[in-house]
């Protein structure tokens, strides 16, 4: 591998994959016997397992809204604003995080963030309040804006120059950690109550110890690469910066539309299966189970497939082509409603990856500013989207919601204005 190459890769646009860390965990030395032009998998392995973790730890409090609805009393309005803290919050944070990172890289800040999300579950484990639960789905919200745009980062370094397969593989473990969230809530919390949230904060300090080991690797490329023999320039696409504003501000659309729609099911999905059909909550929670491991498949599909076929037509064929299955959900019966769901789990979810990869190609050398500001986004959209279709639900009907929701992949047809870039594998 070159210099000129190793450099690029340091600065987020190929791979560095030879670790110098003695001290890192199994899975991370591992990666040492790699090839050097190769993705470090072991690297990749183990944030996209912290990925599971923390997404799994985070996805507990939507999972329980049923119990804490009852044990508060709270209607769907103050529901939706519990999912606005926690969403906004980590909405805010993500691109600051990000953009300071870029400049002044942090590499042990990953576990400073897993800590802030042990101190939210402990703190609405004991909450006893509605302000408190606010409090905790804050803390919540921090720890995913810290963890975020570094991990993201983390992945493309590690990348081996497939970023579409490396962001897919980073992002697939907070998928599955998201979608295994409900059967823990209906078989571990729901049965032991609020308090049993509290066991997970031991899930938050295993995070700890593995990203504290992934950032003595970070820091150790880093140190490498800082030294003037290793600088080079890298090219980035050639697009005017008013071509790549109005690119951004259509992924930014496509995203509004993805997460909105994707916040129906995360939070009220439950509700709408339990308010038609008449399901237990643990049925329920079965259900959505059932949607995000779908959300998880889709999500290890896309990127691979961008890196492929290019990220534009993963893209179109994510947001445009789940539409027709968003419309005919809402007159589904149980069966089809359920298989419905899948398809749209696996349809929509791909196209993140293709997103956050295609913005990082319009603006190389900002990976960890853009990855802040889209999963910023994603939480933001997703938070505002809860609240908002939470007082819907309150004026009209759960049914309602969806009825509406399955026209948002209509902005899908606004991929035809993204500039095809020629995505060259291995740059």
């Amino acid at each position: 591998m070159t210099v000129a190459k190793s450099t690029k890769a340091a600065l987020g646009e190929a791979d560095v994959s030879d670790t110098t860390a003695d001290a890192a965990a199994p899975a991370i030395t591992a990666a040492r016997a790699l090839p050097a032009e190769g993705a470090t998998y072991g690297i990749l392995l183990a944030v996209s397992f912290c990925h599971f973790l923390n997404d799994l730890m985070q996805s507990l409090l939507p999972a329980i809204y049923p119990m804490l609805k009852s044990n508060f009393a709270l209607d769907f309005g103050q529901i939706g604003l519990v999912t606005f803290t926690f969403q906004i919050t980590g909405s805010l944070l993500q691109p600051l995080v990000g953009f300071y990172t870029d400049r002044h890289p942090k590499p042990y800040s990953l576990a400073v963030g897993m800590g802030f999300t042990l101190s939210g579950l402990a703190v609405i484990s004991m909450a006893g309040s509605y302000g408190l639960l606010l409090l905790g789905a804050g803390l919540l919200g921090t720890g995913s804006s810290i963890f975020h745009p570094e991990s993201s980062r983390i992945a493309r370094m590690a990348s081996g120059g497939r970023h579409g397969l490396a962001q897919s593989l980073f992002q697939v473990g907070g998928n599955f950690g998201s979608s295994a969230g409900p059967l823990v809530a209906a078989f571990f919390i729901l049965p032991h109550g609020q308090g049993g949230v509290a066991w997970f904060t031991l899930a938050a300090l295993l995070g700890i110890v593995i990203l504290w080991q992934v950032g003595t690797w970070y820091g150790a490329r880093r140190a490498m690469l800082a030294k003037p023999k290793a600088r080079a320039s890298s090219g980035g696409v050639t697009l005017s910066r008013r071509q790549v504003g109005f690119a951004i501000a259509i992924l930014i659309a496509l995203m509004f539309s993805k997460f909105i729609y994707t916040s129906s099911f995360t939070s009220y999905y439950t509700f709408y299966l339990i308010d038609r059909f008449g399901l237990t909550i643990e049925d329920a929670q079965v259900h959505l189970f059932i949607f995000l491991g779908a959300v998880a498949v889709g999500t290890i599909a896309g990127g691979p497939i961008g890196d492929r076929i290019g990220r534009k037509y993963v893209i179109w064929g994510s947001i445009l082509g789940v539409l027709p299955f968003t419309l005919a959900l809402p007159h589904a019966n149980l069966f089809w409603t359920a298989a419905l769901s899948v398809v749209i789990g696996l349809v929509l979810s791909s196209a993140f990856s293709a997103i956050l990869v295609y913005a990082q190609e319009l603006m190389p050398g900002r990976v960890g500013m853009v990855a802040g500001l889209f999963f910023g986004l994603a939480f933001g959209l997703a938070g505002i989207g809860a609240a908002a279709l939470g007082e819907l639900a309150d004026a009209t009907s759960i049914e309602t919601v969806y009825r509406l929701c399955a026209f948002l992949p209509v902005l899908g047809v606004l991929t035809v204005f993204l500039p095809s870039m020629k995505e060259a594998k291995g740059t």
